[in-house]
């Protein structure tokens, strides 16, 4: 059993501890607040554009845009979003874990070849896949500092350049989407080219337009989708990287919340072994007095 000394060290360490991850619970609690109302006020305006720009494209024959060019996916760019601080249970893990999959499994041919390339949005993610046999291209870390709409269109504009040029033929995103707290659902999604709506939600959409609302269009469809386009995918890429740092939070929030438990059960078993020491040492000593005290009174 170890001695008085060590136990108390070990209870003022876990202690201390314990006052830290609470701390951090607290801290990514209020943070998770701000980040929650960010993404739940981007939704409703990335669904409804999604829909007005598939109830729009339903009638119009084709696009001439330059982003729904589907082309053979000879050269493939990933963006892995993640985050920039640890302490956040499986949450870089599973990202991580998410886009090799990705890689191995559905892109191991252009990997192969080396046409395939990474985007860092991250610290985590740029680091583990920097120090390996991949080809980062761009590390955009400091986003997190000062997350807007604004700084992350930069980013999504050199994407879209990149694929206008032939220099990418596919762009998928790996990112949490946030449901809650406590979930984070991992997942790749194609941002370029920009798919079409299914068959069957076009005809859903188009038909309840139709139904319910007459849509007068200046100056005309085609020049709306044009316009409309660039907009979808600037916020496609703005919603994930949003829904990444809601899920962050919200993990690290979790995973604090169970570090300071485990610390309230580490805290008890130690004072139960503390109180068994010295209970222990004292059963010695009084042993050890009534010991003497025969031992002089035979003397």
């Amino acid at each position: 059993m170890a001695n008085l000394k060590e136990v108390r060290n070990r209870i003022t360490s876990v202690s201390s501890t314990q006052q830290i991850t609470k701390a951090m619970k607290m801290v990514s609690a209020a943070k998770l607040k701000r980040a929650t109302n960010a993404i739940l006020q981007l939704r409703p305006y990335a669904n409804k554009l999604r829909d007005i720009l598939a109830d729009v494209s339903a009638s119009v024959e084709g696009s001439n845009s330059p982003f729904t060019v589907d082309r053979e996916p000879n050269k493939v760019l990933i963006v892995v979003v993640s985050s920039n601080r640890g302490l956040a249970g499986a949450f870089n893990a599973n990202v991580i874990k998410t886009t090799n999959n990705l890689i191995f499994n559905k892109y191991a041919e252009q990997h192969a070849k080396g046409n395939l390339s990474i985007i860092g949005i991250g610290k985590k993610g740029y680091d583990f896949f920097s120090k390996r046999s991949f080809n980062v291209i761009a590390n955009h870390s400091d986003l997190f500092s000062d997350l807007n709409f604004g700084s992350v269109s930069v980013v999504t504009e050199f994407i879209m350049e990149q694929f206008k040029e032939g220099n990418f033929d596919r762009v998928e995103v790996v990112y949490n989407q946030f449901k809650n707290a406590a979930v984070q659902e991992l997942t790749a999604e194609q941002i370029l080219p920009l798919l079409p709506a299914e068959e069957n939600t076009q005809h859903t959409h188009k038909a309840k337009i139709e139904a319910e609302v007459d849509y007068i269009i200046e100056p005309s469809k085609e020049k709306i989708i044009e316009e409309l386009i660039p907009k979808a995918i600037k916020i496609q890429l703005y919603k994930a990287v949003l829904d990444s740092n809601a899920s962050e939070h919200g993990a690290r929030m979790t995973a604090m919340d169970k570090a300071t438990e485990n610390a309230g059960d580490l805290l008890k078993s130690l004072k139960l072994s503390y109180n068994q020491a010295r209970q222990a040492a004292i059963t010695t000593e009084l042993t050890e007095i009534v010991s003497g005290a025969a031992a002089l009174s035979n003397g």
